[in-house]
């Protein structure tokens, strides 16, 4: 069936819309910029129109022949977004009425317990959920509350306040009950969604199988991370007010967001049924650790368990997209250094695979020695290990403190760090062409913090990385330089060594 995404660009509507072409249906992506869909992976296969929800002229063409349209945007984080949103659901289930459309389906957020005053942000999740229901047209809300997967901001927050807070004193809202959901789950009951019976037309709660409270989440992530037990201490007086101000402080999630959605987790969000369970074909629902292993990948086969690439193995619906908001994804701290080199790639391969072991690392071999020493005081494996072969590596294979992750020959060196650091640690070597025989070596440095340690670790050693990592980058394209054939690039190395 012919299926309308808006809101592609976002968290949910990125992810779901190559699942529906993949589950046979086609989609029509809806984005005020078709510019933004362009470099997508998946754009290639979908139908891409321009339109904007506040404007209702351009509702019309792009819901003309659709059979199920999805409503997945908000406007949260933006100035008066309760009345953007309900104008936006007005303008939508107009333009879908008039055009026929079989089944609208809305993503909203759970119900507050009866009695309760809903936050602002509920409030207009409810409001919309609302409009679309009387638009005439068969409609599906889902209703879920905190979802499990990397991009998405409330399970930020989760990821930020307990990996950089050991000890933290919290609001008692800490204490609150919540079903949390697996963002896998979510889009498997979206795409069951576009299969409804007709004469469906209602509200469902979504919910994974365990009930939490928040204190509990962050324990568990901790847990599943391998950090150590958090310290949490409830404080009656911290207001919703002041707790987002808390969370902005601590967290990259903007104040725009964490504000309104910080106001909701005031309410208890658990689900009341489970109605929606037996339109869903397969296994069931993840629990909360093991949607947390997916979101930080730690779920692949076991060949590539701790692989810097994410895309082999891992739940790729979990894990960071490109198009995901640049504060999310957890902290990744990198180290980039590039060099033109008046010399042939062949020349400046010979010298990259040949690092480490004898060769030593190009750069300040007193330091790498002592960081060698004080790793194996902490019983680390230090620079002990050498290398096997002085001018072949292969994948798998130790090389003092690394480990060989991947190996493209002539291109691509890609060595993990087994010292023991408060985190996961890469440094990646590459080889390009460059004009005139030239080539460009590029250097890149890359740590995955674990807990509050991790960040100070980082903070420590970032002094002597523009010595260490900018001599290494200096010493391989001079290396190289020095074992170009003769004749080779002459005019371009008397030019770098001019500037030299």
């Amino acid at each position: 069936m012919r299926c309308l995404v808006t809101g592609a660009t976002g968290y949910i509507g990125g992810r779901l819309a190559p699942r529906l072409m993949d589950a046979g249906h086609h989609v029509r992506a809806l984005s005020r910029s078709a510019e933004r869909l362009r470099d997508v992976p998946w754009a290639p296969r979908a139908e891409i129109v321009a339109g904007d929800l506040s404007d209702p002229a351009s509702l019309g063409p792009a819901l003309d022949g659709v059979d199920v349209a999805y409503f997945l945007v908000h406007s949260l984080g933006q100035r008066d977004f309760e009345r953007r949103d309900r104008e936006a659901a007005r303008n939508f289930a107009r333009a879908a009425y008039e055009k026929g459309v079989r089944r609208i389906v809305y993503l909203g957020g759970p119900e507050p317990p009866p009695g309760d005053k809903p936050s602002a942000h509920l409030r207009s999740r409810a409001e919309v959920a609302r409009i679309l229901l009387d638009s005439g047209v068969p409609t599906a809300v889902l209703r879920a509350p905190v979802i499990i997967g990397s991009g998405s901001a409330s399970f930020e927050m989760l990821r930020y306040l307990t990996e950089r807070l050991p000890v933290m004193v919290t609001p008692r809202w800490v204490r609150n009950r919540i079903q949390p959901i697996a963002v896998r789950d979510v889009l498997r009951c979206l795409i069951a969604a576009a299969e409804l019976p007709a004469d469906v037309h209602r509200g469902f709660d979504l919910g994974g199988p365990d009930v939490l409270t928040y204190a509990e989440m962050m324990q568990r992530y901790a847990r599943v991370a391998g950090l150590r037990r958090r310290i949490i201490v409830p404080l009656r007086p911290l207001s919703p007010w002041l707790s987002a101000h808390w969370v902005g402080a601590v967290t990259p999630v903007p104040n725009a967001i964490a504000r309104p959605l910080v106001g909701s987790l005031i309410h208890e969000a658990v689900a009341h049924e489970h109605d929606f369970a037996r339109f869903v074909a397969g296994d069931d629902f993840l629990g909360f650790d093991e949607a947390v292993r997916r979101a930080l990948g730690k779920i692949r086969d076991a060949e590539v368990e701790t692989r810097w690439s994410t895309a082999s193995g891992g739940d790729a619906a979990a894990e960071p997209l490109p198009s995901d908001p640049t504060w999310s994804g957890g902290t990744i701290y990198t180290d980039v250094r590039c060099r033109e080199v008046a010399a042939p790639v062949d020349a400046l391969w010979r010298i990259i695979e040949g690092v480490g072991g004898d060769n030593g690392w190009y750069s300040f071999p007193l330091a790498w020695s002592v960081r060698g020493w004080l790793d194996r005081l902490v019983g680390g494996v230090g620079l002990r290990r050498g290398r096997r072969d002085p001018h072949r590596l292969h994948v798998g294979e130790a090389l003092d403190w690394w480990r060989v992750e991947e190996i493209r020959p002539g291109e691509l060196l890609r060595l993990r760090a087994e010292m023991r650091v408060p985190g996961r640690a890469w440094l990646e070597m590459t080889a390009s062409p460059g004009p005139d025989g030239t080539s460009v070596y590029r250097q890149r440095a890359l740590f995955v913090p674990r807990g509050l340690a991790g960040h100070a670790y980082w903070a420590s050693v970032l002094p002597f990385h523009g010595v260490i990592f900018s001599g290494m980058a200096r010493n391989i394209a001079r290396g190289a330089e020095a074992r170009r054939p003769s004749g080779l690039a002459t005019a371009r190395y008397a030019q770098r060594r001019g500037r030299g």
